[in-house]
């Protein structure tokens, strides 16, 4: 009897064992289960971009317009915009770009050269991408720049071949003898195209002077001086002559002086003529720039400056008419 009851005994803690055994092979599918929501959470990721833009006006406005339209094409709603607009003020380009490093934002667009400059001096570990920047070299006081910059800066430039654009003054006006270069003295690359655009027009024969404004409050008097001393007038691309095209033309029409200028949006304002990019299509390269950096397939210390791949040769059809010039083959009017 006792060997019995001692079978039984045995036998029970066996079937206990292998229940046992059993339900332990069971729990590794549930914890299989349990990864799937970490990678679908990883899928889902999410992004936040900081556009800090130097000013409103038509040229700045078109290149966040295209990063925007363009991320937003790549990533969806995966991405969110914190735009904010410094009213041409350097200093609250800082305060913007630090607010976003605060934030903890994952990438910062830097529309303008002041911009691009503030971001650069409030983070090195967030990635930046700078647009409507004419020559990065200058704006960062790197010397013998090669188009990479090597940190983690880069972006798109407005660069137009300023030769070329030398070259369209003396195909309009091949007898002028004089020009006014006019543009304001805070903005760095500014001065790089006045310098360069100088250099050409004086090797085509023509006696250059550089009138720079410091800000918005001189714009009027400095334009008024070029205007008494100059058969033309050239502006770069600046951002606050950009902002001030009304102010220009008030002065230049009236006085009979062609206005050159380094973008379309200077032109459509007080010009005559341009050879401009879109900077639509800049905002949306640089907007494809940062899909590639946000989602890990590049490095955006490893990424080279973009430049725009063509340029038009427009002109104002409303300024030429009041002024009775007419323009060259091969010109678009201005929408």
């Amino acid at each position: 009897m006792k060997k019995k009851l001692l079978a039984l005994i045995l036998a029970g803690a066996m079937a206990l064992s292998l229940a046992a055994c059993g339900g332990s092979q069971e729990e590794a599918p549930a914890e299989s289960g349990e990864e799937t929501p970490a990678e679908e959470s990883s899928s889902g990721e999410t992004y936040t971009v900081g556009i800090c833009q130097l000013v409103t006006h038509e040229a700045l406005d078109a290149a966040t317009q295209g990063f925007q339209d363009a991320l937003k094409e790549e990533l969806g709603d995966a991405v969110t915009f914190d735009f904010q607009n410094a009213a041409n003020d350097p200093a609250t380009c800082a305060t913007i770009a630090n607010g976003f490093v605060s934030a903890g934002v994952d990438l910062i667009l830097a529309n303008a050269t002041p911009a691009l400059q503030a971001a650069v001096a409030a983070t090195a570990d967030i990635p930046i991408l700078g647009t409507s920047v004419t020559e990065y070299g200058v704006a960062l006081g790197i010397d013998g720049f090669t188009g990479t910059v090597g940190t983690n800066v880069s972006g798109t430039s407005d660069l137009a071949p300023l030769d070329q654009q030398a070259a369209m003054i003396q195909e309009w006006f091949p007898d002028a003898k004089t020009v006014g270069l006019l543009y304001c003295s805070a903005e760095a690359n500014s001065q790089y195209q006045v310098d360069t655009v100088q250099a050409a027009l004086e090797a085509l024969g023509y006696t250059c002077t550089q009138y720079p404004f410091s800000d918005s409050n001189d714009i009027a008097a400095v334009t008024q001086n070029a205007v008494s001393n100059s058969e033309i007038i050239y502006i770069p691309t600046d951002n606050t002559a950009a902002s001030n095209t009304g102010v220009v033309d008030n002065i230049c029409r009236p006085a009979g002086i062609p206005v050159f200028a380094g973008e379309e949006g200077i032109a459509k304002g007080c010009g005559v003529a341009t050879l401009s990019i879109s900077y639509y299509d800049l905002g949306v390269a640089t907007g494809k720039m940062a899909a590639k950096i946000l989602t890990g397939e590049s490095n955006v210390s490893e990424m080279p400056i973009e430049y725009a791949p063509q340029f038009t040769k427009k002109y104002n059809a409303d300024i030429c008419a009041d002024l009775g010039i007419t323009p060259p083959e091969g010109y678009e009017a201005i929408a």
